[in-house]
Order: C-alpha cells, then structure tokens, then sequence
C-alpha cells in the first residue's frame, strides 16, 4: 500500500535499512499507519491508542528527530481532512527540528514558499511543485498529479489552508477522500463544497451535497 510506504519513508528517513530491523522500528510504522488510517476513518479511540503506541516505541530511542516526524505525519493527517489547527507536540520540540522537517511544519501550516528554492528543495518530494506552483490552477494542477491518495489529500488542504483551492481541487478531494473510503476528510471536504454551493446560490447544489453528507455521517 503506498500510504505505507510514505509514512515509513517521513519517519524513518536517515536510519537504515539493513536487517535485522529493530522491534521499536516495526511496532513505531505498524502503529503510525494503523492510527492515520483511524483518523481517516474517523475512530478517535483507536487513532488515540495507537499514536500512543507509536511515541512510546520512538521514545525507547532517545531520537527526537523520529519523534518529530511521527508528529508531522500526525498533522498532516488533520490538514487532510481540514482541521487547521496548531501542530502542539510538535511546536514543543521543534527547536530540535532539521531544516527539512521545519519546512515541512510550515507547508503543513499554509504558509507556502514564495520562490524560496532551499525550502522547496527540502520539503517531500510529492509536495515541491504544489509549493513552487505560480498561480492557483498551477497548484491544482501539481496536486492533481500526486498518486498518493494521502500526499493528495494533504496537498489539497494545505492550499485551502492558503486560500488557494479551485473547485477542481475540491471536486477532486471528494472523490478521493470517497475512494479510500475515508469518511472524517469525505464530510469536511464535502461541508466546503456545500459552502461554496450556499454563497454561490445554488441551493439545490447545496442541498444535494448535504444529503451526501448525511448518508457519509451514517
């Protein structure tokens, strides 16, 4: 599964790869991607369990950096699905922060580069052009093209996060978010696309939206 690969690669960038792999390595990946994959579900419970897992594997290691990471990867999946909040745990240890994971935070944040190559440079791979996208529909473009359903996700809230998101944008979002079947992104992405509808006075729209929204909310 390629969510599985990119957690493992934000994580675990820098430690090697050699067998044998170390017990906190296999838990720490196996409980990131079990609780991103509740969050998206929307099951708070054992999102909560298993980030705890996951802090208490990387805290046997003493490495902030994978401490950090894990924080990254926890909030990107709360960008994804529009919950534009602070990144606490990971504002606490930032200070401890590598270049690239600061410039992650701040993409993360809504903040975009405005031409600034270094930071662009650093940020994960699937996320450069959407940073360096001149104008929005270049950005929708670059985020269209990200195969990573998480990655695509991510990259389409931190646009909204910027104001920067078209009506493609969020057409895709939806159609992503429905095909993991990942119902906590599906209804805020939808509830946008419901907004929109309402200001642009498509009440008809909205409402159709809206019953979408009901049947996602069960």
């Amino acid at each position: 599964m390629k969510r599985t690969i990119v957690i493992a690669t934000l994580l675990l960038a820098g430690c090697g790869n050699n067998p044998p792999v170390p017990d906190w390595q296999m838990n720490a990946h196996s409980s990131i991607e079990r609780a991103t994959a509740a969050y998206m579900e929307g099951n708070a419970r054992v999102e909560a369990a298993e980030s705890a897992r996951a802090r208490e594997a990387l805290a046997s290691t003493g490495k902030v950096d994978l401490i950090i990471r894990a924080e990254l990867i926890r909030c990107a999946a709360r960008v994804a699905s529009l919950v534009f909040e602070d990144c606490a745990v990971y504002d606490k240890v930032a200070v401890d922060a590598s270049p690239a994971d600061r410039a992650y935070a701040t993409y993360l944040a809504g903040r975009l580069p405005s031409g600034a190559a270094p930071d662009i440079a650093l940020l994960p791979e699937a996320h450069r052009a959407v940073a360096a996208a001149a104008t929005d529909m270049a950005a929708s473009s670059a985020v269209l093209a990200i195969t990573d359903p998480l990655s695509r996700l991510v990259a389409s809230g931190v646009l909204l996060r910027a104001g920067h998101a078209t009506p493609q944008l969020l057409a895709d979002a939806v159609d992503t978010a429905s095909a993991q079947g990942w119902r906590r992104p599906l209804l805020a992405w939808l509830g946008v696309q419901a907004i929109r509808a309402e200001q642009a006075g498509d009440t008809a729209e909205a409402q159709r939206i809206k019953r979408r929204m009901a049947l996602v909310g069960g």
